[in-house]
């Protein structure tokens, strides 16, 4: 058996030698609480045909799998298929999770959730199923991200969402995430941490996997269904990481399904010019192993240990570590890892919008990018599902002045 199938029975917690528990002592308790809490939600028919009823009937799924019949002609490559998570309310793939998240903290007593957020998506996720649920919810943004994503810190608003501007460190996600961490801490005994990726501390990154998971399992029996066979290459952009993992989850096993994650190459390869953790292969530097947010994955980081400054045009990929799970992908060879620029996912971007009448996002059209970067290795009969994790209206004023 490989190690890849081994991995399906791993210890809790565990990637490899990546993931774990690395938090303060006063989160360990919280931390146990909700691990059972979660796996008792897994067996519970109740939780899940709620869980399910508020995916299909408020958040809008499934999703299509629309072939893109223009850009696939365009390219003059293999058969391309969009997987528009970008149609789901609040405009990505980030409600998938926090419906599940939410629900959790119903089921366990929690009145008050607080999350982190880059790009703004994970937020108005937040406030969103907060508002649906009856849960107050506080928000924490890097000030950088807020003015660049200002249009949602207005519908984070106008839920009734409290948003907090970070003024410290890099004024993005990070920051964000240390402020949120802080406020859980500080709150433990009423609020519930709804984490936005497949990061932090165990259970984390398995539960949010979990629940973005509905990606994958729908593409696959949508591209069975219409084109008979397994897609040959899967591309998503990785922030986090949680849209990439929620695609691939449900083709780990299928070694001819080859998974590219896209990073973000920003505007050069030396350290706080970009946000490409896995990225040493095309000469991005300062990442290794290490802690960060209460996991061991690779980190962006000096040689003293200390976490490196990061850039990228997109929010919600401008931080400086990834998910645990993908770190493992990459050093079992699973998954491959590069990055693309700025200026490439800007052109990634226009081709898309005119091509195929879409408006992604900044995130997602570094995933474009990077399928455009491997076309001269790809086939005619070569089949792809790219991953379209959102839509662009929140990057509209970068789009604007910048093409």
């Amino acid at each position: 058996m490989s190690s890849i199938l081994k991995s399906l029975s791993y210890s809790p917690g565990r990637f490899g030698p990546y993931g774990g528990r690395y938090v303060p002592e006063t989160l360990m308790v919280p931390l146990f609480e909700l691990e059972r809490g979660y796996e008792l939600a897994k067996s519970d028919p109740s939780f899940q045909a709620r869980l399910a009823d508020l995916l299909k009937n408020f958040a809008g799924r499934p999703t299509p799998l629309q072939f893109a019949e223009r850009l696939t002609n365009k390219l003059g490559g293999p058969r391309i298929y969009l997987k528009r998570e970008d149609l789901l309310h609040t405009g990505a793939h980030k409600i998938n999770n926090a419906i599940g998240q939410g629900l959790l903290a119903v089921k366990m007593g929690k009145p008050r959730i607080v999350a982190e957020t880059g790009a703004g998506q994970h937020g108005v996720a937040s406030a969103t199923v907060a508002a649906q649920l009856g849960l107050e919810c506080t928000v924490y943004m890097g000030t950088d991200d807020m003015a660049r994503q200002s249009p949602n810190v207005s519908r984070m608003r106008i839920l009734g969402a409290k948003v907090v501007g970070v003024d410290s460190g890099s004024r993005t996600l990070k920051d964000a995430i240390n402020e949120a961490m802080r406020d859980w801490v500080t709150n433990v005994r009423s609020t519930h941490y709804l984490l936005g990726s497949v990061l932090g501390a165990h259970p984390y990154p398995t539960m949010v996997r979990d629940f973005q998971s509905v990606i994958g399992r729908e593409a696959r029996e949508q591209i069975l269904a219409s084109e008979k066979r397994l897609p040959t290459h899967l591309f998503a952009c990785v922030g986090g990481g949680s849209n990439a993992i929620g695609l691939f989850y449900h083709f780990l096993r299928d070694r001819e399904v080859k998974m590219i994650g896209i990073e973000a190459g920003g505007r050069g390869t030396g350290s706080g010019e970009h946000a490409a953790r896995l990225g040493a292969a095309q000469g991005f530097t300062g990442a290794r192993p290490g802690v960060l947010h209460g996991t061991y994955t690779y980190v962006l980081q000096n040689e003293d240990g200390q976490i490196s400054a990061t850039h990228s045009i997109s929010a919600g990929l401008d931080y400086p570590a990834i998910g645990p799970e993908h770190a493992w992908l990459a050093d079992e060879k699973r998954a491959e890892y590069f990055a693309m620029s700025d200026n490439a996912a800007l052109d990634a971007a226009r081709l898309l919008c005119r091509s195929e009448g879409i408006i992604p996002a900044l995130e997602s059209a570094h995933a474009l990018a990077g399928l455009i970067e491997r076309l001269p290795s790809l086939h005619k009969n070569d089949l792809v599902i790219l991953n379209l994790s959102g839509r662009g209206d929140k990057d509209m004023d970068t789009y604007s002045r910048l093409l």
